[in-house]
C-alpha cells in the first residue's frame, strides 16, 4: 500500500550498439568494489560469472584504461583501479545532478500518474515528496 512512483535517471555512454557504461554495469563495478571479486559480484546481482566478466571486459576495453583489474593468480580477486573508482563516482554524480536538475518537471510528471494500480483516484490524494538522495516519489 505505501509504494510509491519513482522517477530514476538511466544514463548510458553508447556508441554505435555498444554500451560503454549503463546502470548494470555501475551496478556491477559497485559489486566488484564491494565483494573484491568479478564471481561474488555476479551472484550478488544474479547474473553468470559469463556476463559479467563480458560487461568488465566491455567496460574495459571502451575506456581509456581498464575499470576492473584481476589478479594474475587464480581465485586472488578483481578490484576497480583509480579510473574504475572515478567513473563509478562520475556516474553517481550524474545520476544525482540529473535528479536535481529535474525536481520541478518530475513533480509536475509525477502528479499526473495513477495513484492506484487500477488508474482511479484514491479517496486520499498522495503526497509528492523528495527522499533525502534527491529522487522525486509519489504517493
Amino acid at each position: 500500500m505505501g509504494r510509491r512512483w519513482e522517477a530514476r535517471p538511466r544514463w548510458r555512454l553508447t556508441r554505435g550498439g555498444e554500451i560503454a557504461l549503463g546502470p548494470g554495469k555501475t551496478d556491477l563495478l559497485e559489486a566488484i568494489h564491494r565483494s573484491g571479486s568479478i564471481s561474488a559480484a555476479a551472484r550478488s546481482l544474479g547474473m553468470s560469472y559469463r556476463r559479467a566478466w563480458m560487461l568488465v571486459e566491455t567496460m574495459n576495453r571502451c575506456f581509456v584504461g581498464p575499470l576492473v583489474v584481476t589478479s594474475k593468480w587464480r581465485g586472488r580477486g578483481a578490484s576497480l583501479s583509480d579510473r574504475g573508482r572515478e567513473v563509478l563516482a562520475l556516474y553517481r554524480a550524474l545520476e544525482r545532478d540529473s535528479r536535481r536538475a529535474s525536481r520541478k518537471t518530475l513533480r509536475r510528471l509525477l502528479s499526473l500518474v495513477s495513484r492506484t494500480a487500477h488508474g482511479r483516484a484514491s479517496r486520499t490524494p498522495g503526497v509528492r515528496s523528495l527522499s533525502p538522495s534527491g529522487d522525486v516519489k509519489h504517493r
